[in-house]
């Protein structure tokens, strides 16, 4: 009941894509967060349900038109287990200090439907940032979290996945309805 009432309480906000009309904001560096209220607390529980209503693994500030230094992740410890070790992270004015590792793996995003890339991306990041009570945190990523915390990074210096694209790839439905990928293009050599 009580998660049934918060949840009403929650906004679905607009994801800007590259098409949409307030697109720039996404290629811009964003302004670091120096308050830490309610008004913040709100703005987190927003993100996180638009995200999970997009079916998306972090949502960054720019993606939603803000200029602001956040940006919020969902992904399981677990995968074999992934409702019962869903984590959780609200991320504010992050720095990766150590990146290790490389490896290549494909990515989708919320700004950019219908695409997915190859990005090589570090293996291990150690990053530092603040919670929503504005005390800091240190954390190692691996794998394919450290992969998402670098790619909402990236959206948070103005940077997109087509901007590391080793490919890019056309995402639709074939007619048996399964999902394909079409190159598009070489990106990099």
């Amino acid at each position: 009941m009580e998660q049934a009432r918060k949840e009403s309480r929650m906004a679905v906000l607009e994801i800007v894509t590259a098409k949409s009309a307030r697109a720039g904001i996404l290629r811009n560096p964003t302004r670091r967060v120096r308050t830490f209220d309610a008004g913040l607390h709100k703005l987190l529980e927003d993100m996180i349900f638009t995200m999970r209503e997009a079916n998306g693994a972090g949502l960054a500030a720019p993606q939603i038109g803000l200029d602001q230094r956040i940006s919020v992740i969902e992904w399981p410890e677990d995968p074999d287990k992934p409702e019962e070790t869903l984590r959780r992270y609200e991320v504010i004015n992050p720095e990766i200090i150590k990146a290790k590792g490389a490896e290549e793996g494909q990515e989708g995003c919320l700004s950019l439907p219908g695409l997915a890339a190859d990005v090589v991306r570090a293996t291990f990041v150690l990053v530092k940032f603040q919670n929503r009570h504005g005390q800091e945190v240190r954390l190692k990523v691996y794998d394919w979290l450290a992969r998402i915390f670098q790619h909402e990074i990236d959206h948070l210096n103005g940077v997109l996945m087509t901007d590391r694209a080793e490919a890019l790839y056309r995402i639709v439905e074939n007619e048996q309805g399964e999902v394909e990928l079409i190159p598009l293009e070489r990106v990099a050599a």
